[in-house]
């Protein structure tokens, strides 16, 4: 055999042996179908003894427990206004006064009126009526003239002052916008002045139709100003309404809860997130929410015992959004089997990213992370 020959023969032989070892490692790694290949991590979790809390969230907006738009109750010429935006008033304090010459003149000839028909006497049933009548004009005179007089309907701070000294204004009414312990009305705040209580302030929420049976007065929640995320309010459920509110096919309520200490710096119209808790439970056993299976109202978890799974029936209490109170069918320590995680691994990504070969990460027995109080 020439030396060609012998070369041609060796250079073969390595290519058949390099070409094995190919398919051999496309084999280990790949799988004979050429695909990925695919893991399934068991993940369990212990019923232990924990607190569990069942809560109802919403988004509301922090607004003021009391808030009064005042309009002048007669017509003519602004020529005082005694407030600026910022004052402290206290109810009843003057705000702003209207030019009370036309309604001086009115109340003078009323009361001229009056004292003619008092000297025509009330003697028939004609005089007496006239008499009557003289006396309601003096009282609407009076009355009109005292309304020049814009007051203060509530103790707070002025928000809102709309008029300027010279301007001409008619007849208005005072609206306000309340709510406390009983009672919650709105109305729109708009007026010559605005009085609002900036010292007791509410939050405003809406619920949704399916979560509003839940919630009661006097209720636990805790409140999250956006404008301040990291400092949460204590507050209490004080009112529900009874008839709902309807956006978009969407049925809302609305919920009121007092803020039991509100930071200095809370302002009315600042967003904020509500979480009213509903139910609560201290020191009970539990398991991760994810572990439970409720059908037609029986409860049941899957219980790992000797590597193989039993479904055991069980009696729930607080339903938590992370844990749920099992009242009796599971004892402290069971494994609870919580929903399995497909995951898939490639060799070149793990190679890439770790450098070690798929399929060497075992199951997280310890509940896949389910840690904390419930709360």
């Amino acid at each position: 055999m020439t030396r060609r020959r012998r070369s041609l023969v060796i250079n073969g032989l390595l290519v058949v042996v390099l070409l094995g070892a190919g398919v051999a490692g496309y084999l280990v790694f790949f799988g004979s179908s050429g695909n990925a290949q695919s893991t399934t991590s068991a993940r369990t979790a212990a019923a232990a003894t924990r607190d569990v809390s069942e809560v109802v969230t919403a988004s509301g907006t922090v607004q003021s427990s009391y808030s009064a738009a005042a309009s002048f109750g007669a017509s003519g010429t602004v020529t005082e206004i005694n407030v600026k935006v910022g004052d402290v008033v206290t109810k009843g304090q003057q705000l702003a006064k209207l030019d009370p010459t036309q309604a001086q003149l009115q109340v003078d000839i009323a009361q001229g009126n009056l004292n003619a028909a008092l000297e025509k006497g009330t003697g028939t049933t004609a005089l007496l009526t006239a008499y009557r009548q003289t006396q309601l004009a003096l009282q609407q005179a009076k009355d009109n003239l005292a309304a020049t007089v814009l007051t203060a309907p509530g103790d707070g701070t002025i928000t809102s002052v709309t008029g300027a000294i010279g301007q001409k204004v008619g007849s208005g009414s005072t609206s306000n916008s309340s709510s406390s312990g009983t009672t919650s009305t709105t109305t729109t705040t708009s007026g010559f002045v605005v009085v609002t209580d900036l010292k007791n302030l509410v939050v405003k929420a809406n619920v949704s139709e399916s979560d509003v049976s839940l919630l009661k007065a006097d209720q636990a929640a805790t409140v999250t100003v956006n404008a301040m995320a990291g400092t949460p309010i204590q507050a209490k459920v004080t009112t529900v309404d009874l008839t709902p509110t309807t956006a978009n096919n969407v049925v809302q309520y609305g919920v009121s809860l007092a803020l039991t200490q509100p930071p200095a710096e809370l302002k009315p119209g600042q967003s904020a997130s509500v979480e009213v808790t509903v139910a609560s439970a201290t020191g009970v056993l539990a398991v991760p929410a994810a572990a439970v299976q409720t059908v037609n109202g029986a409860s049941s978890v899957a219980v790992l015992q000797n590597g193989a799974e039993t479904r055991k029936t069980v009696e729930i209490g607080v339903r938590g959004d992370q844990y749920v109170e099992i009242k009796s069918g599971l004892t402290a320590g069971e494994e609870v089997v919580l929903p399995q995680v497909s995951t898939s691994n490639n060799t070149n990504r793990q190679q890439q990213g770790t450098g070690q070969f798929p399929g060497t990460g075992g199951g997280n027995r310890n509940g896949g992370g389910f840690t904390g109080t419930g709360r």
